[in-house]
């Protein structure tokens, strides 16, 4: 390469590191992303989006085997898990080479190595044994994290697995033990569940799917024992004892007492780390902890010019915060004047379990602990024309207001579809939006929209159709 210096380089090519480096580009700024495997990320390549396309396919398999149900005649569908994971792989392999073409279309130089600081303004970038050393007015990392191990719960690729090995299963395991109930982990017990699997899901907390709304966890649960997965809550493995073709967990009840559970896999969903090692945090003078980098509200780390963003700087671990971050810290580093900080209650999340999870903002215990008088407000899906229609008339969506001001607080949805829902209340969140706002909306019939609408009504006890 012949030209070493750049007004911006992002070291990781992930949602917040491509997104970064095009929004230095489109204000003219000479970019550069260094990625050490493919663009795109863990997000594109090895999470998101892959395992919505795994989703895809056991949603469908989930309805062939229901077919008799729409009026169809009855069949006994088969599946070939190696087509599955190649499908998955092919959505993947499309994403990313299409990150690839926005990087030559914004004039970014992509570098394909592991990036390490050496002193101010200055990055080295190794591959195949050989580095070459750049410079840069602005360094931001935006490397990532990976699955968290625990001494006693490693993964070995064969029998106990990440998310990387649940995504690309050789052959479909007749029994499957998911350790961790956060959205990694109930997408992949769905997923096995709906594909054949028994699947058993322990969580240390007590209750599924932790960081939603109590009443949200509770219907998760109902649905996912109806659907035959076994589910522990307020336990831990203690021991994982490998035999040649399955697994045996030693799981530690509330009680105190022990169960053993013998699957042929197990999978590990207890969390994040941050990639931080390698990268010459220490020696620049850069803050970890617990495994993160340091940022404030902009990405600075404290230190000239460097920045970091995304999943490295912690929760929550969402490529859309990673990607939002991307946008501020650089727009923030350009100068601009109207650049606001990142509210990261208005950061919805979803899991594409089925049913479908999806919330934004505070839970209704969250918000009475912060001394809100609050109004809450819930419509079911069995009352919606277009979830009956569909066959999906299971769960609900809740809203929480401030009762004071009509402030929405937060929204959460439990069913069909709520992933491409919640969107609309993190709008009315952004925008500020009272619950007269919320009324005085038209919502289209119909839809599953029409429900959020309901469930604004129904916090002031004006619900129209249940």
């Amino acid at each position: 390469m012949t030209d070493k210096n750049f007004d911006v380089v992002v070291v990781g090519g992930g949602p917040g590191g491509y997104v970064a480096a095009i929004r230095s580009a489109q204000l003219g700024m000479k970019a550069a992303v260094v990625e050490r495997e493919h663009l795109g990320g863990i997000c594109l390549n090895w999470g998101c989006i892959p395992t919505k396309a795994l989703l895809r396919s056991s949603e469908i398999y989930h309805l062939m085997e229901n077919a008799e149900a729409f009026g169809l005649e009855p069949v006994k569908p088969k599946f070939d898990i190696e087509k599955v994971v190649k499908r998955s792989r092919q959505v993947a392999k499309q994403l990313s080479q299409g990150i690839g073409h926005l990087m030559k279309k914004n004039k970014i130089t992509v570098l394909e190595g592991t990036g390490k600081l050496k002193g101010p303004g200055k990055l080295a970038v190794e591959k195949d044994g050989k580095t070459e050393e750049i410079a840069a007015k602005h360094i931001i990392l935006a490397t990532g994290a990976r699955a968290r191990e625990l001494p006693h719960l490693k993964a070995d690729g064969e029998l106990v697995w990440t998310y990387k090995h649940a995504m690309t299963p050789k052959t479909m395991p007749k029994s499957v033990l998911v350790i961790g109930s956060g959205a990694i982990g109930i997408e992949f017990a769905s997923f096995y569940r709906d594909m054949g699997a028994d699947v058993t899901v322990v969580e240390m907390l007590d209750r599924i799917l932790p960081v939603e709304d109590a009443d949200v966890s509770a219907h998760a649960e109902k649905a996912f024992k109806k659907q035959g997965m076994k589910i522990l809550t307020s336990a831990q493995v203690k021991e994982l004892k490998k035999a040649k073709t399955s697994v045996t967990a030693i799981v530690e009840k509330k009680d105190g007492k022990t169960e053993e559970i013998k699957v042929e896999r197990v999978i590990l969903a207890i969390g994040i780390t941050g990639n931080v090692e390698g990268l010459g945090l220490e020696e620049a003078g850069v803050k970890v902890e617990k495994g993160h980098v340091v940022t404030d509200e902009w990405g600075f780390t404290g230190v000239k010019d460097i920045y970091a963003i995304g999943d490295l700087t912690g929760a929550p671990w969402l490529a859309h915060k990673a990607s939002h971050e991307g946008v501020i810290c650089v727009e923030k580093i350009a100068g601009l004047k109207d650049v606001h900080p990142l509210d990261k209650s208005n950061i919805p999340g979803c899991t594409y379990c089925r049913p479908q999870v999806a919330s934004v903002g505070l839970t209704e215990a969250a918000a009475k602990e912060k001394g809100y008088d609050v109004k809450v407000g819930k419509f079911p899906f069995i009352g919606n024309g277009k979830a009956i229609a569909l066959g999906d008339p299971d769960g609900f969506i809740k809203t929480v207001f401030d009762a004071k001001t009509g402030e929405l607080l937060g929204a959460h949805m439990i069913g069909a579809e709520v992933t491409e829902l919640i969107q609309g209340y993190a709008i009315a969140r952004t925008l500020e939006t009272t619950e007269a706002e919320l009324m005085h909306t038209v919502f289209p019939h119909p839809t599953l929209s029409e429900m959020m609408h309901e469930s604004v009504l129904d916090a002031y006890g004006r619900a129209l159709h249940f």
